[in-house]
């Protein structure tokens, strides 16, 4: 089950290392362009979370070569930096996680490269919408299923689909940690959610098929389709009733 916070100390400590997380996404959504390549986003936030007193959740995690997942249009999760050499109207998907006083924080943001479609700019609004709807949903005595219901109905009332094979998870002592956290489901079902749990939360929506394909490196996962996929995330806590987001600055 998910690591539940005893105490105001807890959940500050934890703080400290979204706050990390947030200060390395925030530098990468600054210098990110096209022309860059996705490798030299990863050398970014390797110098980033050194500067935050933190280390990467990511680099050497099950094997991950990368202090960070960058995914470009198609890919949803787990893109691996490299040689790809970003383009204008691309859509890049930037998920960082940082490991600070025992505890870690998990967020992602996906931003789009100068000017990109009408489409792209609703898959990305819609997205954040989603992530925002789940974290409006999750507090004190709900269920998780409320939290997932919450998302879907977001993403789909906006017509867009959401993937199912990946999920949002349980953080805190562990990168990932029970329950899972579908952003598909429905209301009421589901563990009851206790002050002090810390859930990662993160919508992952397509524009096409919700279905999935690997890559041929084993990591990357791209839409079935070949359409857009877009991803934000946030780590919270569940804290005087409502969620505290801790990924933020």
């Amino acid at each position: 089950m998910s690591i539940i916070l005893k105490s105001a100390a807890e959940i500050a400590s934890m703080r400290q290392a979204g706050k990390a997380t947030a200060a390395v996404l925030k530098a990468l959504v600054k210098e990110i362009r096209a022309g860059m390549r996705t490798d030299e986003l990863d050398h970014i936030a390797a110098a980033e979370v050194k500067k935050q007193g933190a280390v990467s959740s990511f680099k050497g995690y099950r094997g991950f070569p990368g202090h960070l997942c960058v995914s470009v249009n198609d890919e949803i999760v787990h893109g691996i930096p490299g040689a790809k050499v970003l383009k204008e109207g691309d859509l890049v998907s930037l998920d960082f996680g940082a490991y600070l006083n025992g505890f870690h924080a998990d967020a992602a943001v996906t931003v789009g490269l100068g000017e990109i479609t009408r489409p792209a700019r609703k898959l990305l609004e819609s997205t954040r919408k989603a992530l925002e709807a789940g974290v409006a949903a999750a507090r004190e005595g709900v269920r998780l299923g409320d939290v997932s219901a919450a998302i879907q109905t977001s993403a789909e009332e906006d017509g867009l689909s959401v993937v199912r094979e990946y999920s949002g998870h349980g953080i805190g002592r562990n990168l990932h940690e029970d329950p899972q956290v579908p952003n598909f489901g429905l209301p009421g079902q589901g563990p009851v959610l206790q002050k002090g749990m810390a859930l990662a939360l993160e919508p992952m929506l397509n524009l096409g098929t919700w279905k999935t394909k690997p890559g041929a490196d084993g990591w990357v996962v791209r839409s079935a389709d070949g359409s857009l996929s877009a991803h934000f995330e946030h780590t919270i806590a569940i804290n005087g009733g409502s969620a505290q987001v801790l990924t933020v600055e």
